[in-house]
């Protein structure tokens, strides 16, 4: 690249700190590291126009984890970790609803329903049996019980009589989420610098040598926020997990509020601006779908097409407005990865489909460590 004299002693001369990555992990950290070290050069690389990977393509869930969900937590992580990740959530969400405010990221407090499919009677059968007892263990996390059992009162099709709610669960506006993250980073002094990515890097006594398709720059310390696209520099437990996901045309009268998830939480939707948005389907082909490319499959988009139309929203007309995908960062544990890689690099990465609900304390936590 070009760079005059100006452009490099401005923008890429003495960084103190170089974020990989302007998604939620990214301008969370960046925030947080303006706060600890004032007077510091911060610096955000991001390959995308806009974020790439989820943070401005998901479906702005303010989730904590349905009923089957964190049963299955439980099945394979030790009650502990399942109580540390939903804590987690919890008090991530309250952060980035006090940092931003409820206003300014549309916030709605709905709560989350999960639905069961008639063919789930077993899978529901017992989640009714442990709504007491999950609700015991995970009460002094929110306050008061937060699962309760609900009416189908949407009138879903193909789906059992009842759903099992949390009521504490809501949902938000992502395009406006991160529009106010840029906002308060770029307020804040913090340099975001689009369309460059990341190619490797090396480390030096006290120093990072970092690697770009456009340009070379020295930076004190290199934290990679890029969560699915993290393996492209590090190796760590994460992979990519692509989701696709749909919006229709405005729908008249449509009653449907809340977020909902059903199959285990492999399909999703919620209702916004008298809109369906539907995503999911990876279960499908979790081959295929562990990619860094985006796109859709016709294999996902005729099965969300047909569960639109045959549960979501039977006898009622409908058009798809537009489709997209999104990339996840998942692993064998869903802990999220927050850690120091070396004297002078540090990643904050795997947030598995939780980033809206912990990519603002995983950021807090990143800028922690230095």
């Amino acid at each position: 690249m070009n760079l005059s004299y100006w452009e490099y002693k401005t923008w890429l001369n003495h960084i103190d700190f170089t974020i990989v990555g302007s998604g939620i992990v990214g301008l969370s950290t960046a925030i947080a590291l303006r706060k600890r070290f004032p007077k510091s050069n911060i610096l955000i690389l991001e390959k995308g126009v806009l974020p790439q990977g989820a943070s401005t393509k998901n479906a702005g869930f303010a989730c904590f984890g349905s009923i089957s969900e964190l049963l299955w937590d439980l099945e394979n992580h030790s009650e502990e970790e399942v109580l540390d990740l939903i804590t987690m959530r919890w008090e991530g969400i309250q952060l980035l609803r006090n940092s931003l405010g409820d206003t300014t990221i549309d916030y709605q407090g709905l709560g989350g329903h999960e639905v069961f499919l008639k063919k789930d009677a077993a899978l529901y059968e017992k989640c009714l049996g442990q709504v007491q007892q999950l609700n015991q263990l995970i009460r002094p996390i929110f306050g008061r019980d937060p699962f309760v059992i609900t009416p189908n009162r949407f009138k879903f099709q193909g789906v059992q009589e009842q759903y099992v709610t949390h009521r504490f669960e809501g949902q938000l506006d992502t395009g406006k989420m991160m529009r106010s993250l840029l906002k308060l980073a770029r307020k804040e002094d913090i340099v975001v610098l689009n369309g460059v990515e990341v190619t490797g890097f090396s480390e030096e006594l006290n120093k990072v040598n970092v690697f770009t398709d456009r340009f070379e720059l020295n930076t004190g310390s290199l934290l990679i926020t890029t969560n699915g696209f993290a393996g492209q520099l590090l190796e760590e437990d994460v992979h990519p997990a692509r989701a696709q996901v749909l919006v229709t045309q405005p729908i008249k009268d449509l009653a449907i509020q809340g977020t909902f998830h059903f199959d285990e939480g492999y399909y999703y939707f919620r209702n916004i601006e008298d809109r369906i948005l539907f995503g999911g389907g990876r279960n499908l082909d979790f081959k295929t779908e562990a990619t860094l490319q985006f796109g859709q499959t016709q294999k996902v988009q005729k099965e969300l097409e047909q569960l639109l139309r045959t549960i979501i929203l039977p006898g009622t007309a409908f058009e798809v407005d537009r489709w997209w995908s999104g990339i996840m960062g998942v692993g064998r544990q869903k802990k999220p990865i927050v850690k120091q890689l070396s004297n002078t690099t540090f990643c904050g990465i795997r947030l598995g489909g939780m980033g809206v609900a912990i990519g603002s304390i995983v950021g807090r936590e990143l800028a922690a460590l230095l």
